[in-house]
């Protein structure tokens, strides 16, 4: 599925029900933050000839202490709403407007290809 099928998926759905699944692995530290690890190489044969001998396999990514808590929460089964009532459990005040926010960062993490959304996947098959 193009990106322009993907965006007319989104704009028919409401943001809030939506299902984000991870397309990428994960390590967490000892202060709960989330190191999204993304292989340099997709290619069968760059994987098998030239990432053995690579000191550094992934591309890491940061994330900080909200976006680690939302990462740490996607499981393909809660939606957005979901999610960001966890989040308000977790957090209180600091996270607010939380419905405002994590649409947002959803959206940001989607457009870098960290994640997918269930309704877009069922749509694609």
């Amino acid at each position: 599925m193009n990106f322009f099928q993907r965006r007319a998926v989104l704009k028919e759905i409401n943001y809030l029900e939506v299902r984000p699944i991870k397309n990428y692995g994960e390590t967490v530290d000892e202060n709960n933050l989330v190191t999204v690890l993304i292989p340099k190489f997709k290619n069968r044969f760059a994987v098998k000839f030239v990432l053995p001998y690579m000191q550094y396999k992934f591309f890491k990514i940061k994330l900080d202490e909200f976006g680690s808590a939302a990462w740490l929460l996607i499981d393909s089964t809660r939606n957005v709403n979901e999610i960001a009532s966890e989040l308000v459990k977790k957090f209180g005040e600091k996270i607010q407007p939380v419905e405002e926010r994590l649409p947002k960062y959803f959206t940001g993490i989607y457009e870098q290809r960290l994640i997918t959304f269930l309704e877009i996947q069922d749509k694609g098959n």
